[in-house]
Formats: C-alpha cells, structure tokens, sequence
C-alpha cells in the first residue's frame, strides 16, 4: 500500500501555525527600541537568512525522505548522528515547555483562572493535534489556520490604526544583535523541517512554499510585536490584547496559535528519538514529550530564554552549514560510516566561532559569518582528506 504523501497546501498549512506564535510576537517587541524603519529592515534581513537556511534543511530531507535527523547522518556518521539527534530531543523539550509555558502565561493574563489550569489546557490540545497526527489533521488544520488568521489580522488592525508612537529609539539593542534575533526563529526550526518535508509529494516545491509561509507569517508576527510596543508601549502580550479590545478573541488567538506551533515540536521530537533508537514509537515518544514540557511549564520559570536560543544556534547552525556543505557542493553521503571524524572537527570549529562571534557585532548578525566559516571549513577538510564524495 503507497503511503500518502502530504500535498503544497497541506505543507504551507503546517508552517502557517508554526509562524502564527506568541513567542515570535514577544521576540518581536525586543525591536521597538529600533524604531519602525530601522526595526523592519533588521527582521527581514534575518529572516532572509534564517529561511534561506531553512529551505536548504527541508529541500535535503525531502529528496532524501529522510528525518532531519536521520539526514545528519549523511554528514557525521551512523554514531556521529546521535549526538545530534540527543540535542534536538533535548531543545525540542524545552520549546514544548517554553511555548505552553508563554501561551499559559499570556492566556492566564487575558482570563486568570490559574497558571497551571491554562497549561494542563494547551499541552492536552497538543496531545490531540498529535494523536490525530500530521497527515489526518485535514479540515480542522484548515479551520484552525483560517481562525487565526482571522483573528491575527483583527489583532494587526488594531494595533496599527492609531499609528501613534509611544516607545522612542535607544541604543539597547545594536542592529547586528536585531538581526540575530530576527534569524533565532527559522532556524530553531531548522532541526526539524525535514520531518515534514519528507512526506511531501514534491519535496522541493514543498520545500519552498513551507519556506515562504513561514518566512512571510513569522515576519508579520515579528512585525505585530514590534509594532505593538512602539504604538501601544506594552511588552506584554496578554495587556496588547486587553488592550486592542480582544478579550475573548485574544484568548483563542493565544491558544490555538500556542498548539498549533508546539505540536510540531513534540511532534519532532518523537521523530527524533526514533533515530536515537529504532525501538521507540515516535507518536508515543511525542506525547510524552508533550506531557513533560506541560510539567515543566508548570514548575519552571521560563521567562529568559536569551541563553537558550543562543545554544541552539551554536549547536545547530554548524551543523546545517556542514550538510550544506556536504549536499549541495561536495555531494557525498558518509553515513555507511560509523564517524565521520573531520566533519566532527569542523562542528566542533563551527561551534567555537560561534560562541566567539557573539562578542563582535555585524550588520549580518553572526549566524551567517559562521555559516560561511564552516563550509570553507568542510571544504577544505574534504579536500585534505580526500573525500570529496
């Protein structure tokens, strides 16, 4: 029996709601102190960046029908793989506790029945999303992706008709660290969108549309943000909806956009997890997965997660410059390899000048001058070496 393949809208509905999210409108507050035209120019070139990344990851697990993690394995080895796929497990948790911990907050702000009582909620709803499971969601993905992009349109709408700034320019935060911000989102995802593209009936197409969706959705969202700090001068994003008047209408924006980014990372992670270990059921792994981020958003407090999104552009943007690198100039496939040890070196290297890069500030942010470094790196390393395919 063939099995069914997900179609170009089917994809493009999958990046929609992981675009529409809480936490890229909160990211996108951290802009106002740019102002509008400064702000603006920042978020597009790091998304161009980031996406730019991003179609490059899902076009490799596409053409190869391969989990991202399984793709790693083409450029580390069967072993030197796992160490990937551990990592992403591990940041997948903590964006499936990050997010259900954001959206309780923000929904706790909106109507205060208790924290935790909002994340037992969401996390309940991912299990949902994730039980039906990605090539079953159909029409309620179709009517969920049309409410909120109704809702989020609303949400726009009164934010801007005023027009009126509140918040001024300051020095706080430099444009090359905007940037950076701008490109943190598209490639936090970057560990995952294979796993989706994979399924594709035309992987590379897919590929592209889920790139432009995202990239136009998550810019718009990095856009609502920043424009509602300037014109509303709030932060928060439960008082930006009290405050454009939403109420209720801003409840349902909160949830349903806090389920439909999550799900695909619990869902991820269970994916993840099957390369570690062949013996796991992915679709159980990922409701666990669920569970224990709902737990931790409950416990933990997450309100800085500055640190975290700093580790996964050290650990992953290596990483997909190597498979660069390895896919699309050296076209070679090491994985019958136990370790791919030069390819290791060079993470390593890659990993380090990141951690270095963020104490310099460019017009580029730093994600792409260490992306640059590692394929010269990889490159050059397959050339000494001889392993060139």
């Amino acid at each position: 029996m063939e099995e069914r393949r997900t179609g170009l809208f089917e994809n493009g509905l999958i990046w929609f709601g992981a675009g529409v999210s809480i936490a890229e409108i909160l990211t996108g507050t951290y802009f106002a102190s740019l102002g509008f035209g400064r702000g603006l120019r920042a978020i597009l070139i790091g998304h161009v960046i980031g996406c730019l990344m991003f179609f490059a990851a899902g076009v490799i697990g596409g053409v190869t029908r391969k989990s991202a993690m399984e793709t790693t394995k083409m450029s580390f080895g069967m072993r030197g793989s796992l160490f990937f796929a551990a990592m992403n497990v591990i940041q997948l948790l903590g964006w499936t506790a990050i997010m259900i911990y954001d959206g309780a907050l923000a929904a706790q702000g909106v109507l205060a029945v208790g924290h935790p009582f909002w994340c037992v909620v969401t996390g309940g709803l991912i299990i949902v999303w994730i039980m039906i499971g990605i090539t079953n969601l159909g029409k309620l993905n179709t009517a969920a992706m049309a409410a909120l992009f109704v809702l989020t349109v609303v949400l726009c709408a009164v934010i801007f008709r005023d027009g009126t700034v509140v918040v001024g320019t300051d020095d706080s935060l430099t444009f090359g660290a905007a940037v950076e911000l701008a490109v943190a989102m598209p490639l936090s995802w970057l560990p995952l969108v294979s796993d989706y593209t994979r399924e594709a009936k035309e992987p590379v197409k897919a590929s592209a549309v889920s790139t432009i969706v995202y990239g136009l959705i998550s810019t718009w969202m990095y856009v609502i943000g920043m424009g509602a700090a300037i014109f509303t001068g709030e932060y928060d994003i439960a008082q930006i909806m009290l405050k454009a008047g939403l109420g209720i209408v801003g409840l349902l924006i909160i949830v349903l956009s806090t389920v439909t980014t999550t799900f695909l990372d619990a869902f991820s992670a269970g994916i993840s997890s099957e390369t570690i270990w062949s013996g796991f059921n992915g679709k159980y792994v990922a409701v666990f997965a669920a569970v224990l981020g709902t737990a931790g958003a409950i416990l933990f407090p997450m309100d800085d997660i500055t640190d975290f999104l700093y580790l996964i552009g050290s650990v992953f943007a290596p990483m997909i410059a190597i498979q660069i690198a390895d896919f699309f100039i050296l076209k070679r496939d090491v994985s019958a390899k136990t370790l791919c040890v030069p390819n290791l070196l060079v993470w390593a290297a890659g990993f380090i000048a990141y951690r270095i890069l963020m104490n310099v500030d460019t017009p580029v942010g730093y994600t792409l001058v260490d992306m640059v470094i590692t394929v010269a790196l990889c490159v050059a390393a397959a050339g000494l070496t001889g392993e060139k395919r």
